[in-house]
């Protein structure tokens, strides 16, 4: 297992400095002058001047690139702004702040969303499916597939709407959606988030109902199963211990890549709440023209895909133990 991990966590290392590259070239691809981004409008030369020596902008491009990655390890020095510690992924051209404490703060609304929503979608989704696959053919069957079916169809920014025009503003069944930190109030956290937990589930859960619907019913015909059953195991003990086992291999890796696209940031989700999370962060970057907070949100995706296939491969390993052998 050891050795299964090192192999692919070396990969997952190679593949982020090669996200990282690709990234922080892009950054000098796009059109227009970054240190006078960092200036302001109005700037006379002999300013914009200085703000590109102050920035490094002034050094060959690889030399720059170097700086940046060390500086995500051992920090880095700003002529004006002075030291960014470790670790260092420049300063925000917007607050002149350093990028990482803002990623910092906006991070755990990003990550109880998802992590709210990730609970609610991958129990009613998996649960659903399984009640469907038993009752292959019968109205629970036909009723789950309709209703992931539409669940599947359907999209976030127009559930969300919906949503919060109905339950927020015309019935005001529910509050608007805020973000609580969890160690100040676990109630109003839970309750200021439900909201965007349960559109999530309406989208997400439509395709784990289907996954594992589809995946139970091939394992259940499986010759392994069917001994069990031979040999006079219980109906709970075949499908909980043997079709669930193989019915996990692909729903954990769509979950790994859900969660991963979540935390990367949820774009759309956080922007029709008005969340304050990387997603959003994102938007806002673009739309300030704030590169270097760019750059770190989309290496923060990056590492959050790369991250959870390194995880879904231990999975993978514990799950089926050809894996491992393999």
């Amino acid at each position: 297992m050891l050795r299964f991990l090192t192999r692919r966590g070396l990969g997952a290392a190679f593949i982020l400095l090669i996200v990282a590259a690709v990234t922080f070239f892009l950054f000098f691809a796009v059109p227009g002058d970054p240190a006078r981004l960092a200036c302001g409008k109005v700037c006379p030369p002999e300013t914009l001047v200085q703000a590109r020596h102050n920035l490094g902008l002034d050094q060959p491009i690889f030399v720059q690139f170097v700086e940046w990655v060390s500086g995500i390890f051992v920090g880095r020095d700003y002529e004006e702004l002075g030291h960014c510690p470790a670790p260092c992924l420049g300063y925000s051209f917007v607050n002149r702040e350093p990028v990482f404490g803002t990623i910092v703060d906006r991070l755990p609304v990003t990550l109880s969303l998802t992590v709210g929503a990730a609970i609610i979608f991958l129990l009613f989704g998996v649960g659903t499916g399984i009640i469907a696959a038993l009752n292959q053919g019968k109205a629970l069957d036909k009723v789950a597939s309709v209703s992931s079916l539409i669940g599947a169809s359907v999209q976030i920014y127009f559930v969300g709407t919906l949503a919060m025009y109905f339950l927020v503003f015309q019935w005001q069944i529910i509050e608007r959606p805020r973000y609580v930190p969890i160690t100040e109030d676990p109630i109003g956290w839970a309750y200021g988030l439900l909201l965007p937990w349960i559109v999530l589930a309406i989208i997400f859960t439509a395709n784990y109902t289907r996954m594992t619907r589809s995946t139970m019913v091939e394992q259940l015909s499986e010759d392994y199963v069917r001994t069990a059953r031979a040999k006079g195991m219980s109906a709970r003990t075949v499908v909980l211990r043997f079709a669930l086992r193989g019915t996990l291999t692909p729903i954990a890796t769509i979950f790994g890549i859900d969660l991963a696209t979540l935390i990367g940031g949820a774009i759309i989700t956080e922007t029709t709440f008005s969340l304050q999370g990387i997603g959003r962060l994102s938007i806002q970057s673009v739309n300030n023209d704030d590169l270097p907070m760019l750059m770190a949100t989309v290496l923060l995706a990056a590492a959050a895909i790369v991250v959870f296939n390194v995880i879904v491969d231990a999975l993978y390993a514990v799950i089926d133990p050809r894996v491992r052998l393999s």
